[in-house]
């Protein structure tokens, strides 16, 4: 009962966390699953011509997804700013705090039976250094949730990829499959790191998404095991 959740977290910024999640979403709502979208913190929104922020990556997934929310109603704090969500809450005065997002969490939690969670920057991202040490992982204990972990299918995936994960684990953290962005079915590169990514992790690649893909390839059957279920 209640609802599921899942975290997107990536290997680094720009990796391609928001596309995936609008995929994912947008699968999970195409094979008749309520599923949702939350992100705790954004940096970088647009300022529009009224004033008001618009959050580019729940904007994103919100179009992807078709979901019938506001962009702004996805996230809890929402920086213009385009720096760590620390740095930009510190500049404006603000800290982020893992209870009130949690809340926000909870709210969004009674609207869905899914809920895909997308984070920010990295796995060690900090959320804020003002009044308390909270870093990426914090959060996500605090939720609750499983961590899908987004890379990129190129150069680097190898290291990136061992380092990422091996912190998550170091930190309480549970990995129940590695995405691949920007893979070329057809590049021995990218065939070998996803082989040895699966080999060095002992994660196995659920999926691949090759550059601009509109769709994720994933069963709804393996799409409802990536989601676990919120205590109480």
């Amino acid at each position: 009962m209640g609802c599921k959740s899942i975290f997107i977290t990536a290997t680094g910024t720009d990796v391609g966390k928001t596309y995936i999640s609008g995929l994912l979403v947008k699968k999970m709502r195409e094979v008749g699953l309520n599923c949702g979208y939350y992100k705790p913190a954004l940096s970088g929104a647009i300022r529009q011509s009224d004033g008001t922020l618009l959050p580019g990556d729940c904007d994103y997934v919100v179009k992807t997804a078709g979901l019938d929310v506001l962009p702004l109603d996805c996230v809890t704090y929402c920086f213009e700013e385009a720096v760590s969500p620390h740095l930009a809450a510190e500049r404006l005065g603000i800290n982020i705090e893992k209870n009130v997002i949690k809340t926000e969490f909870e709210k969004r939690c009674k609207n869905y039976d899914y809920l895909v969670v997308e984070g920010a920057g990295g796995i060690t991202c900090p959320f804020n250094m003002a009044t308390e040490q909270l870093l990426l992982p914090e959060v996500i204990k605090e939720l609750g949730t499983d961590v899908l972990l987004v890379a990129d299918g190129g150069l680097g995936t190898i290291n990136s990829v061992l380092l990422t994960a091996e912190y998550a684990k170091s930190r309480g953290l549970n990995i129940p499959g590695i995405i691949l962005n920007n893979y070329d079915k057809t590049d021995f590169m990218h065939l070998d790191n996803k082989k040895q990514v699966e080999v060095l992790t002992g994660i196995n690649v659920i999926a691949t998404v090759a550059k601009n893909d509109k769709n994720i390839d994933i069963t709804k059957e393996n799409l409802i095991k990536l989601f676990t279920p919120k205590e109480g």
